[in-house]
């Protein structure tokens, strides 16, 4: 029990982490990123661009994916618009998937206290700057954290039960992804974890993947909420959210094996090979709707518009 409730504040940690990094880039930068997602969206391409950038920018596809709902129930952005943003936003979050794998262990004591001492002055840019690198310090804390617990969380009886179960079945994998991502509202939270299995050696690469895949879906949960209580529009950015994530996943599922296999012969680390396979996920996914991007918001309406 005492195990369970470290790797719990160890998520906690993670997500406050992330939250901090979060706030300290958009205090630099949210401005001008709203003004390029606002003009720059004329195109498919143009929004795929633009929503990789700023989901990069701002470490979360769930905070851009909120920005364009609530610009497009103000009527800034319309739903066809919407749709570029939204393929851009499932490539941007893979920034942050390969940056965790990052060893940047020997700084973080200095970032943290770097960090500290930015928050504490009263010039907006430095505060900016320290809560980023307080973020930082968090996430990757976490992450060894994650890697250290997950060892030795399989001798917990309810853990090793739950990690046989996944092991067996990869749409239990897929299953476990959304529930967990749901919950705690971060596809990169649930990678993280699932990369200090991995790392721990716990997990196999197949089981990771299919969990990464579920969690895709998982993220959608915050998109779709901010749009309850908008207008017609704004729901359908979140109806095509949710259709982008689960009909590729539905692709991508049947592979997972293959995926592993790439993902060995690219990384001799467990953890990167995760994060590279994300980002093949992600990018594939994206670019095969993107050539078919209006087909693709017809069809979003027709199901939907009623």
């Amino acid at each position: 029990m005492v195990k369970l409730l470290f790797f719990i504040l160890l998520i906690g940690l993670f997500i406050y982490g992330m939250t901090l990094l979060r706030s300290g880039l958009m205090n630099l930068s949210a401005e001008s990123l709203k003004k390029w997602l606002v003009k720059l969206t004329n195109a498919p391409w143009k929004g795929v661009i633009i929503g990789t950038l700023i989901t990069a920018v701002l470490q979360s596809s769930s905070a851009v994916m909120i920005i364009t709902i609530g610009f497009v129930s103000a009527r800034l952005l319309t739903f066809p618009q919407s749709i570029g943003i939204i393929l851009g936003t499932n490539i941007g979050t893979t920034f942050t998937t390969e940056l965790i794998t990052f060893d940047i262990e020997a700084y973080l004591i200095p970032l943290a206290i770097t960090g500290s001492l930015l928050v504490l002055l009263k010039k907006k840019g430095l505060r900016s700057i320290g809560f980023v690198l307080l973020g930082i310090s968090c996430v990757f804390a976490a992450m060894r954290g994650f890697e250290y617990f997950a060892g030795t969380l399989k001798s917990v009886e309810q853990i090793n039960r739950l990690l046989l179960a996944l092991d067996e079945s990869h749409l239990y994998g897929v299953l476990a992804g959304i529930v967990i991502t749901a919950i705690i509202q971060s596809s990169t939270a649930t990678t993280g974890i699932i990369m200090g299995f991995l790392t721990a050696g716990t997990m196999d690469l197949d089981t990771g993947i299919a969990i990464m895949l579920g969690s895709n879906i998982g993220t959608c949960v915050d998109a779709y909420l901010a749009s309850i209580g908008s207008g017609r529009e704004a729901k359908l950015a979140a109806y095509a959210h949710i259709w982008l994530n689960v009909i590729g996943v539905i692709i991508f599922y049947p592979f997972i094996y293959w995926l592993t296999e790439i993902g060995l012969q690219l990384a001799g680390q467990a953890d990167v090979q995760l994060a590279h396979i994300s980002v093949i996920f992600n990018v594939v996914s994206s670019l095969l709707v993107l050539p078919f991007a209006a087909q693709f918001g017809r069809f979003i309406i027709k199901i939907h518009d009623k």
